[in-house]
Protein backbone atom coordinates (compact mmCIF):
# COMPACT_ATOMS: atom_id res chain seq x y z
CA UNK A 1 0.00 0.00 0.00
CA UNK A 2 1.32 3.73 -0.67
CA UNK A 3 -0.18 6.59 0.65
CA UNK A 4 -2.06 8.03 -3.25
CA UNK A 5 -3.71 4.17 -2.59
CA UNK A 6 -4.63 5.04 1.12
CA UNK A 7 -8.55 7.39 1.07
CA UNK A 8 -8.16 11.01 0.40
CA UNK A 9 -6.37 13.02 3.03
CA UNK A 10 -6.42 17.26 2.45
CA UNK A 11 -3.71 17.30 5.00
CA UNK A 12 -1.28 16.32 2.55
CA UNK A 13 -2.11 19.32 0.07
CA UNK A 14 -2.13 21.68 3.51
CA UNK A 15 0.56 24.00 4.36
CA UNK A 16 3.16 22.40 7.07
CA UNK A 17 3.15 24.27 10.50
CA UNK A 18 6.40 25.81 10.34
CA UNK A 19 8.30 25.98 13.83
CA UNK A 20 12.31 26.59 13.48
CA UNK A 21 11.87 25.47 9.97
CA UNK A 22 10.75 22.35 11.20
CA UNK A 23 8.19 21.35 8.87
CA UNK A 24 5.11 19.74 10.57
CA UNK A 25 2.55 17.85 8.59
CA UNK A 26 -0.25 17.37 11.11
CA UNK A 27 -2.26 14.58 9.95
CA UNK A 28 -0.42 13.36 7.11
CA UNK A 29 -1.75 10.03 7.39
CA UNK A 30 -5.06 9.04 7.62
CA UNK A 31 -6.44 6.13 9.91
CA UNK A 32 -6.36 3.54 7.12
CA UNK A 33 -2.52 4.73 6.23
CA UNK A 34 -1.74 4.66 9.88
CA UNK A 35 -2.84 1.10 10.32
CA UNK A 36 -1.19 0.35 7.01
CA UNK A 37 2.14 1.65 8.12
CA UNK A 38 1.78 0.51 11.58
CA UNK A 39 1.06 -3.50 10.41
CA UNK A 40 4.30 -2.89 7.94
CA UNK A 41 6.42 -1.67 11.34
CA UNK A 42 4.97 -5.16 12.70
CA UNK A 43 7.15 -7.08 9.94
CA UNK A 44 10.04 -5.17 10.82
CA UNK A 45 10.34 -6.19 14.24
CA UNK A 46 9.77 -9.66 13.20
CA UNK A 47 12.91 -9.64 11.05
CA UNK A 48 14.74 -7.42 13.68
CA UNK A 49 13.38 -6.84 17.05
CA UNK A 50 13.52 -3.73 18.81
CA UNK A 51 16.19 -3.28 21.45
CA UNK A 52 17.65 -0.97 23.84
CA UNK A 53 20.96 -0.51 23.22
CA UNK A 54 23.35 1.37 25.45
CA UNK A 55 25.47 4.67 25.22
CA UNK A 56 28.64 4.54 25.15
CA UNK A 57 29.21 5.41 28.86
CA UNK A 58 27.14 2.11 29.19
CA UNK A 59 23.57 3.73 30.19
CA UNK A 60 20.60 2.12 28.34
CA UNK A 61 18.78 4.18 26.28
CA UNK A 62 14.64 4.25 27.43
CA UNK A 63 13.97 4.03 23.90
CA UNK A 64 14.02 0.60 22.48
CA UNK A 65 15.13 0.66 18.68
CA UNK A 66 16.18 -1.41 15.36
CA UNK A 67 15.67 -0.37 12.23
CA UNK A 68 15.09 -1.34 8.23
CA UNK A 69 16.98 -0.34 5.31
CA UNK A 70 20.79 -0.55 3.75
CA UNK A 71 22.13 0.65 7.27
CA UNK A 72 21.05 0.95 10.95
CA UNK A 73 21.46 2.88 13.19
CA UNK A 74 23.36 1.97 16.76
CA UNK A 75 25.25 2.86 19.54
CA UNK A 76 27.40 0.68 22.27
CA UNK A 77 30.08 1.77 24.57
CA UNK A 78 32.17 1.73 20.86
CA UNK A 79 29.68 5.08 20.26
CA UNK A 80 27.17 6.00 17.88
CA UNK A 81 27.07 4.78 14.28
CA UNK A 82 25.60 3.09 11.75
CA UNK A 83 25.68 -0.56 10.95
CA UNK A 84 25.04 -3.07 7.42
CA UNK A 85 23.66 -5.49 9.26
CA UNK A 86 22.19 -6.64 12.67
CA UNK A 87 23.88 -7.43 16.06
CA UNK A 88 23.36 -11.38 14.80
CA UNK A 89 24.32 -11.03 11.69
CA UNK A 90 21.92 -10.85 9.69
CA UNK A 91 20.46 -7.66 7.20
CA UNK A 92 18.15 -5.19 8.20
CA UNK A 93 14.97 -6.10 6.27
CA UNK A 94 14.17 -3.07 3.93
CA UNK A 95 12.44 0.25 4.34
CA UNK A 96 8.64 -0.61 3.55
CA UNK A 97 7.37 1.09 0.22
CA UNK A 98 4.96 2.68 1.84
CA UNK A 99 7.30 5.24 3.23
CA UNK A 100 9.63 5.91 0.58
CA UNK A 101 6.71 6.91 -1.06
CA UNK A 102 5.92 9.37 1.56
CA UNK A 103 9.37 10.35 1.67
CA UNK A 104 9.36 11.46 -1.82
CA UNK A 105 5.94 13.45 -1.05
CA UNK A 106 7.48 15.44 1.69
CA UNK A 107 10.90 15.91 0.26
CA UNK A 108 11.15 15.94 -3.07
CA UNK A 109 14.77 15.12 -3.14
CA UNK A 110 16.52 12.91 -6.34
CA UNK A 111 17.18 10.38 -3.49
CA UNK A 112 15.93 7.84 -1.16
CA UNK A 113 16.24 7.05 1.86
CA UNK A 114 18.95 4.03 3.17
CA UNK A 115 18.09 3.67 6.58
CA UNK A 116 14.91 4.17 8.66
CA UNK A 117 15.35 3.79 12.50
CA UNK A 118 12.55 2.42 14.02
CA UNK A 119 12.25 3.84 17.57
CA UNK A 120 9.46 2.75 19.94
CA UNK A 121 8.62 4.47 23.55
CA UNK A 122 6.47 3.01 25.84
CA UNK A 123 5.56 4.86 29.05
CA UNK A 124 8.29 6.87 31.00
CA UNK A 125 10.94 6.27 27.39
CA UNK A 126 12.27 9.76 26.72
CA UNK A 127 14.53 11.15 23.95
CA UNK A 128 17.18 13.93 24.99
CA UNK A 129 17.97 16.73 22.38
CA UNK A 130 20.31 16.08 20.39
CA UNK A 131 20.86 16.55 16.72
CA UNK A 132 20.92 13.81 13.53
CA UNK A 133 24.93 14.42 12.10
CA UNK A 134 26.04 10.72 11.59
CA UNK A 135 25.48 10.42 8.00
CA UNK A 136 28.18 11.40 5.79
CA UNK A 137 25.80 14.36 3.78
CA UNK A 138 23.94 16.69 6.02
CA UNK A 139 22.51 18.45 3.22
CA UNK A 140 19.69 15.52 3.14
CA UNK A 141 16.37 16.06 4.78
CA UNK A 142 15.50 14.15 7.46
CA UNK A 143 11.53 12.79 7.81
CA UNK A 144 10.38 11.33 11.15
CA UNK A 145 7.19 10.13 10.89
CA UNK A 146 4.95 9.77 14.46
CA UNK A 147 2.31 6.26 15.21
CA UNK A 148 0.31 5.93 18.36
CA UNK A 149 0.61 7.94 21.32
CA UNK A 150 1.03 11.49 21.43
CA UNK A 151 4.30 12.93 22.22
CA UNK A 152 5.61 16.53 23.47
CA UNK A 153 8.05 17.48 20.70
CA UNK A 154 10.80 19.75 21.77
CA UNK A 155 12.73 21.62 18.95
CA UNK A 156 16.40 23.92 20.08
CA UNK A 157 18.98 25.71 18.60
CA UNK A 158 21.36 24.56 16.21
CA UNK A 159 24.26 25.05 19.20
CA UNK A 160 23.29 23.69 22.63
CA UNK A 161 21.37 25.31 25.33
CA UNK A 162 19.02 28.86 25.01
CA UNK A 163 15.37 28.97 24.87
CA UNK A 164 13.74 25.75 23.58
CA UNK A 165 9.98 25.13 21.70
CA UNK A 166 7.78 22.31 22.52
CA UNK A 167 4.70 20.83 20.67
CA UNK A 168 2.89 17.72 20.81
CA UNK A 169 2.90 15.47 17.90
CA UNK A 170 0.02 12.98 16.94
CA UNK A 171 -0.26 9.90 15.11
CA UNK A 172 -0.13 10.34 11.66
CA UNK A 173 2.61 13.78 11.57
CA UNK A 174 5.24 13.90 9.52
CA UNK A 175 7.94 16.27 10.55
CA UNK A 176 10.69 17.38 7.88
CA UNK A 177 14.13 18.50 8.85
CA UNK A 178 15.96 20.26 5.91
CA UNK A 179 17.98 23.37 5.58
CA UNK A 180 19.10 25.36 8.52
CA UNK A 181 17.04 22.91 10.55
CA UNK A 182 18.72 19.73 9.34
CA UNK A 183 21.01 20.32 12.11
CA UNK A 184 18.79 22.00 15.17
CA UNK A 185 18.66 20.02 18.26
CA UNK A 186 15.40 18.39 18.84
CA UNK A 187 14.14 15.32 21.14
CA UNK A 188 10.99 13.78 22.91
CA UNK A 189 10.47 14.89 26.50
CA UNK A 190 7.35 12.39 27.36
CA UNK A 191 4.96 10.76 25.45
CA UNK A 192 0.97 10.53 26.63
CA UNK A 193 0.19 7.03 27.43
CA UNK A 194 -3.37 5.31 26.40
CA UNK A 195 -3.72 8.80 23.84
CA UNK A 196 -3.67 5.84 20.88
CA UNK A 197 -4.42 2.25 20.75
CA UNK A 198 -2.61 1.85 17.51
CA UNK A 199 0.57 0.13 18.47
CA UNK A 200 0.20 -3.31 20.37
CA UNK A 201 0.98 -3.02 23.92
CA UNK A 202 0.73 0.81 23.69
CA UNK A 203 3.63 3.52 23.23
CA UNK A 204 4.51 5.30 20.32
CA UNK A 205 6.67 4.32 17.34
CA UNK A 206 8.39 7.01 15.21
CA UNK A 207 10.33 6.18 12.13
CA UNK A 208 12.93 8.20 10.77
CA UNK A 209 14.03 8.36 7.46
CA UNK A 210 17.82 9.51 6.62
CA UNK A 211 19.88 8.89 3.46
CA UNK A 212 23.47 7.86 5.28
CA UNK A 213 26.23 7.00 2.65
CA UNK A 214 27.52 9.37 0.39
CA UNK A 215 25.97 9.86 -2.65
CA UNK A 216 28.46 11.58 -5.04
Amino acid sequence: MTIAESSPNAAESAAPLVVRGFAIHRGFLDAPAQAALMAAVGRIWTEAPPLRPVTRWGKPLSVAMTSAGALGWTTDRRGYRYEPAQPDGRPWPPIPPMLLDLWQRVTGVPVLPDSCLVNLYRDGARMGLHQDRDEAELHWPVVSVSLGDEALFRIGNLERGGATESLWLQSGDVVVMAGAARLTHHGIDRIRPGSSALVPGGGRVNLTLRVVAPTA
